[in-house]
Protein backbone atom coordinates (compact mmCIF):
# COMPACT_ATOMS: atom_id res chain seq x y z
CA UNK A 1 0.00 0.00 0.00
CA UNK A 2 1.14 3.27 -0.63
CA UNK A 3 2.15 5.52 2.66
CA UNK A 4 3.05 9.19 2.92
CA UNK A 5 6.25 8.69 4.50
CA UNK A 6 7.04 11.39 7.41
CA UNK A 7 9.25 12.21 10.34
CA UNK A 8 9.53 14.22 13.10
CA UNK A 9 10.04 18.20 12.56
CA UNK A 10 13.26 19.39 14.40
CA UNK A 11 12.65 20.18 18.21
CA UNK A 12 13.92 23.54 18.13
CA UNK A 13 12.04 24.12 14.56
CA UNK A 14 8.61 22.38 16.42
CA UNK A 15 9.34 25.13 19.28
CA UNK A 16 9.66 28.43 17.10
CA UNK A 17 6.11 26.86 15.39
CA UNK A 18 4.52 26.74 18.66
CA UNK A 19 5.97 29.35 20.66
CA UNK A 20 2.95 31.48 22.11
CA UNK A 21 0.64 29.20 22.30
CA UNK A 22 0.07 27.70 25.74
CA UNK A 23 -3.29 25.19 25.04
CA UNK A 24 -2.85 22.87 22.41
CA UNK A 25 -4.87 20.18 21.31
CA UNK A 26 -3.17 16.85 19.48
CA UNK A 27 -4.29 15.35 16.39
CA UNK A 28 -2.45 12.01 15.63
CA UNK A 29 -3.21 9.48 12.72
CA UNK A 30 -4.30 5.94 12.00
CA UNK A 31 -2.91 4.92 8.85
CA UNK A 32 0.34 6.15 7.43
CA UNK A 33 2.07 8.19 10.12
CA UNK A 34 0.87 4.96 12.42
CA UNK A 35 2.98 2.64 10.60
CA UNK A 36 6.25 4.78 10.23
CA UNK A 37 5.86 5.54 14.32
CA UNK A 38 5.62 9.67 13.51
CA UNK A 39 1.79 9.84 14.33
CA UNK A 40 0.00 6.80 15.68
CA UNK A 41 -1.50 6.51 19.90
CA UNK A 42 2.25 5.95 21.13
CA UNK A 43 4.32 9.13 19.75
CA UNK A 44 0.34 11.15 20.24
CA UNK A 45 0.95 10.56 23.90
CA UNK A 46 4.79 11.59 23.78
CA UNK A 47 4.05 14.67 22.64
CA UNK A 48 1.77 15.18 25.03
CA UNK A 49 4.11 14.45 28.04
CA UNK A 50 6.76 16.64 25.79
CA UNK A 51 4.63 19.57 25.59
CA UNK A 52 2.95 19.37 29.48
CA UNK A 53 7.05 18.94 30.50
CA UNK A 54 7.42 22.70 28.59
CA UNK A 55 4.63 24.11 30.55
CA UNK A 56 1.35 23.97 27.82
CA UNK A 57 -1.66 22.24 28.82
CA UNK A 58 -2.78 20.09 26.60
CA UNK A 59 -6.50 20.40 26.08
CA UNK A 60 -6.67 16.60 24.69
CA UNK A 61 -6.01 14.75 22.15
CA UNK A 62 -7.05 12.11 19.71
CA UNK A 63 -5.69 9.80 16.67
CA UNK A 64 -8.69 10.06 14.12
CA UNK A 65 -8.85 6.72 11.57
CA UNK A 66 -7.76 8.67 8.51
CA UNK A 67 -6.43 12.23 8.61
CA UNK A 68 -6.82 12.99 5.03
CA UNK A 69 -10.28 12.65 4.87
CA UNK A 70 -13.08 14.99 6.73
CA UNK A 71 -13.33 14.89 10.47
CA UNK A 72 -16.37 12.96 11.26
CA UNK A 73 -19.37 14.41 13.24
CA UNK A 74 -18.60 11.77 16.17
CA UNK A 75 -14.78 12.77 16.38
CA UNK A 76 -16.15 16.80 16.50
CA UNK A 77 -18.86 15.61 18.79
CA UNK A 78 -16.60 14.09 21.12
CA UNK A 79 -13.77 16.11 21.16
CA UNK A 80 -15.09 19.68 19.46
CA UNK A 81 -15.13 21.10 22.91
CA UNK A 82 -11.49 20.07 23.71
CA UNK A 83 -10.12 21.35 19.98
CA UNK A 84 -12.06 24.75 20.83
CA UNK A 85 -10.64 25.50 24.32
CA UNK A 86 -7.00 25.41 22.47
CA UNK A 87 -5.52 27.86 20.78
CA UNK A 88 -3.85 25.56 18.26
CA UNK A 89 -3.95 22.24 17.17
CA UNK A 90 -0.59 20.29 16.99
CA UNK A 91 -0.86 17.60 13.95
CA UNK A 92 0.72 14.53 13.80
CA UNK A 93 -0.51 13.56 10.24
CA UNK A 94 1.02 14.10 6.48
CA UNK A 95 0.71 17.64 4.87
CA UNK A 96 -2.36 16.36 3.46
CA UNK A 97 -4.21 15.58 6.82
CA UNK A 98 -3.11 18.89 8.16
CA UNK A 99 -4.69 20.95 4.76
CA UNK A 100 -7.62 18.42 5.47
CA UNK A 101 -8.19 19.70 9.28
CA UNK A 102 -7.38 23.17 8.68
CA UNK A 103 -10.10 23.39 6.00
CA UNK A 104 -12.51 22.22 9.12
CA UNK A 105 -11.50 24.31 11.63
CA UNK A 106 -10.87 27.83 13.21
CA UNK A 107 -7.96 27.29 14.72
CA UNK A 108 -4.16 27.43 14.38
CA UNK A 109 -2.78 24.30 12.74
CA UNK A 110 0.81 23.37 13.14
CA UNK A 111 2.62 20.30 11.58
CA UNK A 112 4.13 18.54 13.87
CA UNK A 113 5.81 16.22 10.98
CA UNK A 114 7.59 17.02 7.64
CA UNK A 115 6.14 14.45 4.63
CA UNK A 116 9.21 13.78 2.87
CA UNK A 117 7.87 11.64 -0.16
CA UNK A 118 4.98 9.11 -1.01
CA UNK A 119 6.28 5.36 -0.36
CA UNK A 120 5.88 1.80 0.07
CA UNK A 121 7.38 -0.62 2.51
CA UNK A 122 9.71 -2.98 0.85
CA UNK A 123 10.75 -4.68 4.23
CA UNK A 124 10.33 -4.60 7.41
CA UNK A 125 10.05 -0.77 8.85
CA UNK A 126 12.01 0.71 5.53
CA UNK A 127 9.95 2.82 3.58
CA UNK A 128 11.36 3.37 0.04
CA UNK A 129 10.04 6.29 -2.23
CA UNK A 130 8.48 4.37 -5.58
CA UNK A 131 7.07 7.83 -7.73
CA UNK A 132 8.18 11.69 -7.56
CA UNK A 133 4.92 12.47 -9.59
CA UNK A 134 6.82 14.17 -11.83
CA UNK A 135 4.43 14.01 -14.67
CA UNK A 136 6.52 12.87 -17.40
CA UNK A 137 6.42 8.95 -16.90
CA UNK A 138 9.25 6.72 -18.96
CA UNK A 139 8.66 3.72 -17.58
CA UNK A 140 7.15 2.42 -20.63
CA UNK A 141 10.69 2.73 -21.91
CA UNK A 142 12.46 1.15 -18.98
CA UNK A 143 10.80 -2.12 -17.96
CA UNK A 144 8.58 -0.58 -15.44
CA UNK A 145 11.59 0.73 -13.15
CA UNK A 146 11.67 4.21 -12.46
CA UNK A 147 14.95 5.50 -12.96
CA UNK A 148 13.85 9.37 -12.17
CA UNK A 149 12.60 8.24 -8.45
CA UNK A 150 15.58 5.66 -7.72
CA UNK A 151 18.62 6.72 -9.39
CA UNK A 152 20.70 9.89 -7.10
CA UNK A 153 21.15 11.58 -9.82
CA UNK A 154 17.84 11.08 -11.54
CA UNK A 155 19.14 10.25 -15.28
CA UNK A 156 16.52 8.98 -17.80
CA UNK A 157 20.17 7.84 -20.04
CA UNK A 158 22.12 5.85 -18.18
CA UNK A 159 24.06 4.26 -16.16
CA UNK A 160 26.39 7.28 -15.15
CA UNK A 161 30.63 6.48 -15.39
CA UNK A 162 30.40 6.19 -11.63
CA UNK A 163 28.29 2.79 -11.54
CA UNK A 164 30.83 0.11 -10.08
CA UNK A 165 29.20 -4.02 -10.40
CA UNK A 166 26.16 -2.84 -10.38
CA UNK A 167 25.97 -0.82 -7.56
CA UNK A 168 25.57 3.34 -7.69
CA UNK A 169 28.58 5.37 -6.74
CA UNK A 170 26.89 7.75 -4.12
CA UNK A 171 25.16 4.74 -2.30
CA UNK A 172 27.63 2.17 -2.20
CA UNK A 173 25.02 -0.06 -0.87
CA UNK A 174 22.08 0.89 -3.36
CA UNK A 175 21.73 -1.29 -6.73
CA UNK A 176 22.46 1.34 -9.60
CA UNK A 177 18.98 1.48 -11.00
CA UNK A 178 20.12 1.87 -14.60
CA UNK A 179 22.15 -2.30 -13.86
CA UNK A 180 18.28 -3.47 -12.95
CA UNK A 181 16.91 -1.42 -15.95
CA UNK A 182 18.94 -3.17 -18.14
CA UNK A 183 18.52 -6.67 -16.26
CA UNK A 184 15.34 -6.59 -16.56
CA UNK A 185 14.74 -5.32 -20.29
CA UNK A 186 17.62 -8.44 -20.80
CA UNK A 187 14.83 -10.95 -19.44
CA UNK A 188 12.55 -9.73 -21.93
CA UNK A 189 14.44 -9.31 -25.08
CA UNK A 190 14.27 -5.53 -24.63
CA UNK A 191 17.53 -4.09 -23.95
CA UNK A 192 17.30 -2.52 -27.60
CA UNK A 193 14.88 -0.12 -25.93
CA UNK A 194 18.12 1.66 -24.17
CA UNK A 195 19.55 2.95 -26.93
CA UNK A 196 16.57 5.16 -27.54
CA UNK A 197 18.04 8.66 -26.46
CA UNK A 198 15.72 10.09 -23.70
CA UNK A 199 15.12 14.30 -24.44
CA UNK A 200 16.25 16.16 -21.52
CA UNK A 201 13.54 16.39 -18.61
CA UNK A 202 11.04 18.89 -18.68
CA UNK A 203 11.03 19.95 -14.76
CA UNK A 204 8.11 22.10 -14.97
CA UNK A 205 5.55 19.49 -17.29
CA UNK A 206 2.97 19.83 -15.14
CA UNK A 207 2.05 23.17 -13.75
CA UNK A 208 1.55 23.76 -10.19
CA UNK A 209 -0.65 23.57 -8.00
CA UNK A 210 -1.13 20.28 -9.82
CA UNK A 211 -5.48 20.33 -11.07
CA UNK A 212 -7.20 17.24 -12.86
CA UNK A 213 -10.37 17.29 -14.24
CA UNK A 214 -12.21 14.15 -16.07
CA UNK A 215 -13.21 15.01 -19.30
CA UNK A 216 -17.61 15.14 -19.58
CA UNK A 217 -18.53 12.33 -21.76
Amino acid sequence: MIRSITRPKPEDTLNELLEGFTRIFIVGCGTCVTLTRTGGEPEVMDMKQRLENTGKLVTGHVVVPVACDNLTKEILDEHGAQMNQAAALLIMTCAFGVQTIARQTKKMVIPALDTIFIGKETAGGLFDEICTQCGTCIIGETGGICPVTNCHKGLVNGPCGGTNNGKCEIDSDKDCVWTLIYNRLNELDRVDSMRKFQKPRNHLGEPKPGKFRIPAS
